[in-house]
């Protein structure tokens, strides 16, 4: 997904994280909002997963927005 729309639609893709990831606080997406790598880092420490898992689940997210 492009930053640029990410950061207009941030406000609706923070509530929709929050169920999805339920172990991100919410300083977590304060931090999260522009960037976009922060999320890639924090869901592998946060879940124990690879990050390249992180990654594929935040790109399937990603597209389930569109």
């Amino acid at each position: 997904m492009n930053d640029d729309i990410i950061r207009g639609r941030w406000s609706p893709l923070h509530g929709k994280l929050k169920p999805r990831w339920s172990r991100l606080t919410d300083e977590d997406l304060r931090r999260m909002d522009r960037h976009r790598g922060y999320l890639a880092g924090t869901v592998p420490e946060r879940y124990g997963i690879a990050r390249d898992t992180a990654d594929a689940q935040g790109a399937g997210f990603g597209r389930a927005l569109r």
